[in-house]
């Protein structure tokens, strides 16, 4: 290198000979000659550094391009333009980038459909089908037109290149998840008609390559084909959830149960590709069937979502940009002419699909934007059909699909990625903030409950029920408590580390947890001090574990609680792990609607079986149904709900015959001098202990207005005077009830 000295001397001694510029011209030359080649440093091979550069792209790319308001999605591929084989050469797409690409798409499609709500799935499932074969047929059709009469292509050639208009992946998903708005029914009819257009797509690329392997089953591949798919999809619609239900029960660990998802996603992926299928048609599927399993609310849920994000989806994505190659647009004009019918088609075609499903189902044209948005994005049906025809040569030496359609397939992928999270990304976020609005008329917005734990075997299970009835999106962090004396150190040691467990539960689903170790005299004392200190409207406990035969089935603390507050009490006792519940019965009183808490417990209940996915069914007065489908009609539409016609009395024992291990049953219980109340309930405990002892309970007692709440008489030991009177009580209104009935038939 030159001294900075030297290069000041030569230039001063030039300028008073008059060869400045020459001179200057010659010196600049031999100080770039001398400088480093930064060419020998790139590609850059270590893995570490790999590593590093790659995660330096997911951290900094959203953040400088989002001031530009430019998707992150778009920001990753454009990254993978700039740093691949045909922009600056930094990285190469080695081994890595296939390996946690091929996991980036797999995990794009199984979180498609591991949000999808199900039950709203069914209620749209013939919108979804509608907009499936939409987006399939019309790009496919005009895309064979084009192809043979622009393009002049063979037939067999138009065709599978038509069938790469009519596929698309979901690219844009994640922008859906980062507004909130994956459950809105446009979303969920765009990810159903994704199952749709990619399995005919598939089809359509497994059939044609067939026809040109060696080994086929004659004129029947397409036929033995699809039997194939079929019967698969069978074997892990059966089997898969079983085995995961079964798994779930007999390990709580969040990083195994997080490695068994994963397993069974690339299993069903692998299978998929086994019989000739790609393995994109798995992964979905696997999202589909362990959908139930793995509530919305549930860390582990949080933490698939949250490793998809972080890693496998933005390394798929750099990838993707990483195979394109910009300087197709200035080579050959026929290139040009590829890729322009094939953007247009591909666009053409999947709006119209759009439109088509908007008019035949009267949404709206926000809706209709973000179903385009989701449906337009080519990449991973795209490329697995234009490899597979790049590498299929034709008895005359020439490829099936040629170099002008792998470099129109390139820029369709860089256009159509381009144009989906643009449009996602805008109508994602107006329909966010309409249901922004809408939320706000919804009811308990105000809820605050507490968590009060006393046994290290019910933490988890306490935490995941109150997160599973929390409200969706509450920003509101939880709380819990635990209460020990003023003089027992030991026990106070043990409630700091049950309650660093119940934070660690739900800092895993990213929910924020304030706890306290409250001394007090009296444990009961310390819970009502603290309800009323900070205005929770509920409580949630275990139910209490008996040490002996003669003790009280509530214990003293919860029948201290039930006297002394009016608000909601809800004591859980679960015996299978939450995720694995299959039904939940509600066992309601008569006149149970005109509680002051009625649509309190009615709304977390609602949302439990929201979260889980699985039927609830309601044994309830025909007066209380009635209100019941009103308000879950209105804000639970997609609730699988059944309704059993009683007279709201005690319906334990012929409920019992329907209950099995893994359902729960939830009783709706009240307070003495409740509207509601009945002596019938005094018989509940012994009723639980004869016919419920294995399977999980939910014992409710809402809100009560405060006259209710009497001091000194409790549900378990209530008064001889009290029994009489309301036997008393009874027998009047039933003798009166059966006098009308006689006067009116007379």
């Amino acid at each position: 290198m030159i001294p900075v000295a030297k290069i000041d001397n030569l230039l001063r001694l030039d300028i008073q000979n008059g060869n400045f510029f020459v001179t200057l011209h010659i010196n600049l030359i031999q100080i770039l000659m001398q400088m480093p080649d930064l060419s020998t440093y790139f590609p850059v091979t270590d893995p570490t550094w790999i590593f590093f550069l790659v995660l330096s792209i997911i951290l900094f790319a959203p953040i400088l391009l989002g001031k530009l308001k430019i998707p992150h999605i778009v920001g990753m591929i454009l990254a993978g333009v700039l740093i691949g084989p045909y922009g600056l050469h930094v990285l190469d797409k080695d081994s890595s980038f296939e390996l946690f690409g091929n996991v980036g798409l797999y995990y794009i499609m199984f979180l498609a459909s591991l949000e999808m709500d199900m039950q709203h799935m069914k209620r749209i499932r013939w919108q979804a089908l509608t907009l499936g074969l939409a987006a399939f047929v019309f790009p496919l059709t005009m895309g064979v037109v084009s192809n043979v009469f622009l393009l002049k292509y063979s037939l067999v050639t138009s065709v599978l290149l038509a069938s790469m208009y009519a596929s698309h992946t979901l690219i844009a998903y994640p922008i859906v998840i980062r507004y909130g708005v994956s459950r809105n029914r446009s979303v969920s009819i765009a990810v159903g008609g994704t199952i749709v257009t990619d399995t005919l797509t598939l089809l359509v690329l497994a059939f044609i390559s067939g026809m040109f392997r060696e080994e086929v089953h004659g004129g029947w591949f397409g036929v033995v084909l699809l039997l194939k798919v079929i019967l698969l999809s069978l074997f892990i619609v059966y089997s898969f959830p079983r085995i995961a239900r079964w798994f779930f029960r007999r390990y709580n660990d969040p990083v195994i149960q997080f490695i068994f998802v994963l397993a069974m996603v690339f299993l069903s992926a692998g299978l998929m590709e086994l019989i000739g299928m790609e393995g994109i048609l798995g992964a979905f599927l696997a999202g589909l069937v362990l959908n139930r399993l793995i509530p919305h609310s549930a860390p582990l849920m949080h933490h698939l979502e949250f490793v998809g994000n972080a890693l496998f989806i933005p390394y798929f994505l750099i990838g993707v940009g990483m195979i394109i190659d910009l300087r197709v647009l200035f080579g050959s004009g026929e290139a040009l002419k590829v890729a322009a019918v094939m953007i247009t088609m591909a666009l053409a075609g999947k709006w119209i699909a759009s439109w088509v499903t908007q008019k035949a189902f009267k949404m709206s044209v926000l809706e209709r934007e973000l179903m385009f948005g989701l449906s337009n994005a080519q990449a991973a049906a795209t490329l697995a059909a234009v490899l597979v025809g790049y590498n299929i040569i034709l008895p005359s030496g020439e490829r099936l699909l040629n170099e002008d359609v792998l470099n129109g397939t390139i820029l369709l992928i860089l256009v159509t990625c381009v144009v989906s999270s643009l449009i996602t990304d805008v109508a994602a976020r107006r329909l966010a903030l309409q249901d922004g609005n809408i939320n706000e008329s919804r009811p308990l917005d105000e809820e605050s409950a507490l968590i009060a734990l006393a046994y290290p075997d019910t933490v988890d299970d306490l935490v995941n029920m109150a997160l599973l009835m929390r409200k969706d999106k509450s920003d509101a962090p939880m709380s819990a408590i635990n209460v020990v004396l003023d003089n027992d150190d030991k026990a106070r040691e043990k409630g700091m580390k049950l309650l660093e467990a119940a934070s660690a539960v739900a800092s895993a689903a990213n929910v924020q947890m304030q706890t306290k170790v409250r001394l007090a005299t009296n444990l009961a004392n310390g819970i009502i001090h603290s309800m009323k200190e900070n205005d929770y409207s509920e409580l949630v406990v275990g139910l209490h574990m008996q040490n002996s035969p003669s003790e009280s089935f509530f214990g003293p603390v919860l029948i201290s609680l039930l006297n002394r507050l009016n608000r909601q009490i809800t004591m859980i006792r679960c015996t299978v792990p939450v995720n694995t519940i299959r039904r939940i019965h509600v066992a309601v009183p008569a006149k149970a609607q005109f509680e002051a808490g009625f649509y309190h417990w009615v709304e977390r209940v609602a949302r439990l079986a929201v979260g889980l996915g699985c039927r609830i069914i309601y044994h309830a007065h025909p007066d209380t149904i009635r209100i019941l489908q009103r308000y879950l009609e209105t804000y639970h539409a997609s609730i699988r709900a059944e309704y059993v016609q009683t007279d709201g009395g005690n319906e334990l024992k012929r409920i019992s015959r329907e209950v099995r291990e893994d359902h729960m049953l939830v009783v709706v219980l009240a307070r003495r001098g409740s509207i509601s109340f009945r002596p019938s309930f005094d018989h509940i405990p012994r009723q639980i202990k004869k016919y419920y002892m294995n399977t999980g309970l939910m014992l409710i007692f809402p809100d009560v207005y405060a006259e209710a709440a009497t001091k000194d008489v409790s549900v378990n030991e209530p008064l001889t005077t009290d029994l009489r009177y309301e036997a008393a009580k009874e027998w009047y209104k039933s003798w009166l009830s059966r006098s009308n009935g006689k006067e009116e038939s007379q």
